[in-house]
């Protein structure tokens, strides 16, 4: 069956999936880790310079694994021999239940019991920042194609 029929699009298109389902869950996070951060920042303001690192950390740490992705993705957007594919070949099926594995973990360790907000002010503003990023950097690269 030729998956390509499934909602054809140019392949400069998909690399604008690419932007939405990085930069709006990135958003999304960052959003949810500045609420924890000042949250935190009421409750236990000498905690907020560690937490502030840590994020610095996660994001340098996130954005060094996503560049990798970013590379691959592009690149096998950007070399497809067909000028339209499916809306949904901006990923393989790799990169489906890569995402779909991630995703689950992150919705999980919003609902483990006892799970200090600390955590959330320190991991997710980290997370959300290399996700936005992710997702500039596939802006970056639309750009360039079209």
């Amino acid at each position: 069956m030729n998956t390509d029929r499934i909602l054809p699009v140019n392949r400069e298109h998909l690399l604008l999936m690419q932007v939405l389902c990085w930069l709006g869950p990135g958003i999304k996070v960052l959003t949810t880790g500045i609420q924890a951060m000042l949250y935190v920042n009421t409750t236990h303001p000498e905690r907020v310079w560690w937490l502030m690192l840590i994020a610095i950390m996660v994001t340098i740490t996130f954005s060094l694994m996503f560049n990798n992705f970013i590379k691959r993705y592009t690149a096998r957007i950007l070399n497809f021999s067909e000028r339209k594919k499916s809306l949904f070949a901006f990923f393989d099926a790799h990169g489906y239940i890569m995402i779909a594995f991630f995703m689950c973990l992150g919705i999980g360790l919003k609902f483990i019991p006892g799970m200090p907000v600390e955590f959330f002010a320190g991991f997710y503003p980290g997370l959300g920042t290399a996700l936005s990023i992710a997702g500039i950097r596939y802006f970056i690269s639309w750009c360039k194609a079209i």
